[in-house]
C-alpha cells in the first residue's frame, strides 16, 4: 500500500501503539468525521495493516500463534512498564506469588526488585533470574519441560508442582481478552499451567496492556470472573467496561 495519505499513516500508527481503538476515540483523536475514519479504516485493513471488529479496529495477529518472544519484549515496553509499576506498588512486602511467563510478568519482575520478604514461585526462568538479584526474596521455580523460545516451563510436571501451593497473589499474564469476557491464550500447555497458577491463589491478578483487548487468541484461559484484579495502562474499550463490572472485577488503570 502507498501511504501517501498523512492522516492514514497517523491513524496505523495510532493503532499499533495501543493494540485496538474504537472509531470513535480515532475520529477525536484525528480530528475528522466518523464517515473518514471508517473509509481510511477499511483501506488500510483491505490492505492487511489492520484488522476490523465491532465498533473499532486492532492490529491483526493470528488466532493460532503469538508473536515471537524478543519481539513481545519491545512490543509496548512503556505500557508493559507502567502496569508492571502499579502491580508492584500493590504488592505488600512479606506474601507470596506465583508469577506466569511473559514479558509482563517480567516486567512486573523487575519493579518487585525493591520489595522484601517476597517468597515467589514462577515456571518463567526470566523471571526467576531478575528476582534472583534480590536477596531479600525467595524465588522457587517450578519444574517441568522448559520451551527454547522463551525459557517457559511448562507440562504436566508443572501443573503438579504448583498445585502444591497457596499463595496471596497469583498474578497471570495473557494473550487476548475476548468481546465474549474470556481470557485467552494460544499454547494448550502453557494455559493449563495459568488455570493450575488461578487455582492456587487466594487473589487472581490479571496484567494485560490494552492492545490485549479484542486481540483473539485459541485457548480459553478462564473467564474474567476467575480475575479479582485487572491492571492495564488504558480506559478498557466497550464493551469491557461493562464485562468487568459484571464479573466484579478491580481495573487498575496504570
Amino acid at each position: 500500500m502507498n501511504h501517501s495519505n498523512p492522516r492514514q499513516v497517523t491513524l496505523l500508527d495510532t493503532v499499533r501503539a495501543r493494540g485496538s481503538v474504537t472509531v470513535e476515540q480515532l475520529a477525536d483523536e484525528l480530528g475528522v468525521t466518523l464517515q473518514t475514519v471508517r473509509r481510511d479504516v477499511q483501506r488500510l485493513a483491505d490492505a492487511g495493516l489492520l484488522a476490523r471488529f465491532h465498533g473499532g479496529v486492532r492490529v491483526p495477529v493470528s488466532t493460532i500463534e503469538n508473536i515471537a518472544h524478543p519481539q513481545r519484549q519491545m512490543l509496548h515496553a512503556e505500557a508493559k512498564a507502567r502496569i508492571a509499576r502499579a502491580v508492584a506498588a500493590q504488592v505488600p512486602h512479606d506474601c507470596s506469588l506465583i508469577l506466569n511467563i511473559g514479558t509482563t510478568t517480567q516486567a512486573i519482575a523487575h519493579a518487585l526488585l525493591r520489595h522484601r520478604g517476597l517468597r515467589v514461585i514462577t515456571n518463567d526462568l526470566h523471571v526467576a533470574h531478575i528476582l534472583a538479584s534480590n536477596a531479600a526474596c525467595e524465588v522457587t521455580v517450578a519444574g517441568g519441560t522448559v520451551r527454547a523460545r522463551d525459557r517457559a516451563v511448562v507440562g504436566e510436571a508443572t501443573m503438579d508442582f504448583i498445585r502444591q501451593f497457596k499463595v496471596d497473589i497469583a498474578l497471570i499474564g495473557c494473550s487476548g481478552i475476548e468481546q465474549d469476557g474470556t481470557v485467552r491464550d494460544y499454547d494448550l500447555r502453557e494455559v493449563k499451567v495459568a488455570q493450575a497458577i488461578i487455582g492456587q491463589g487466594r487473589e487472581v491478578w490479571l496484567a494485560a496492556d490494552a492492545s490485549k483487548f479484542n486481540r483473539p487468541a485459541m485457548v480459553q484461559v478462564a473467564p474474567l470472573a476467575a480475575i479479582d484484579r485487572l491492571f492495564t495502562n488504558a480506559e478498557p474499550p466497550a464493551p469491557f467496561p461493562a464485562l468487568l463490572a459484571q464479573a466484579q472485577v478491580r481495573c487498575d488503570i496504570a
